[in-house]
């Protein structure tokens, strides 16, 4: 398998990083193991209903805001004809009630799916470091903090900090002292 960012090859199938970039491969093994598709993403492939209830009542109030919100306010900024006016208002709203009914009575919900995406790696066996397979955590151990902590006085930081303050305040001062008078 070639890494698709810098076509490096791969030691083996199993590598979940590329070696040189560190992109991750783990979807890239997967879309091989399948054959080039993710199961994942089944639904975006499927053919979706325009005519679903939810397009439906968005089309009805559309339609409700076009007749009546819209168009009568500007026949009658005109001074269009009041038999316009008025049938313009009485199509936007029994029209957009008409069609909310028919969205209901008729129209079905669009379906969607609930399930949360079985995301599972095509090798379902975990190998430790000696390849045997690993089918659950290990048995719990127990380890009192003392054994993380090292003994008292066993280990100082060295002297290299930022602050790090000189031993005596004349110390530094007397070798200046002496390199001048050399």
């Amino acid at each position: 398998m070639y890494c698709p960012k810098c076509s490096q090859q791969q030691i083996s199938e199993e590598t979940k990083f590329c070696s040189r970039c560190g992109f991750p491969l783990g979807l890239v093994s997967e879309i091989l193991a399948h054959g080039g598709f993710l199961p994942q993403l089944a639904d975006l492939y499927k053919s979706k209903k325009i005519f679903t209830r939810r397009n439906g009542l968005i089309f009805s109030l559309f339609w409700f805001l076009i007749f009546v919100v819209v168009l009568a306010p500007f026949v009658a900024i005109t001074d269009g004809p009041g038999e316009l006016i008025g049938s313009l208002a009485l199509l936007g709203t029994v029209g957009s009630l008409m069609m909310v009914i028919a969205s209901f009575l008729i129209l079905k919900k669009e379906r969607v799916n609930l399930e949360l995406p079985n995301h599972e790696l095509p090798n379902r066996s975990i190998h430790n470091i000696h390849g045997s397979q690993q089918t659950a955590l290990p048995p719990t151990q127990s380890q009192p903090a003392q054994s993380y902590v090292p003994p008292a006085n066993s280990w100082k930081a060295p002297n290299t900090g930022e602050f790090a303050q000189p031993q005596s305040v004349t110390e530094g001062t007397t070798k200046l002292l002496r390199k001048e008078e050399e």
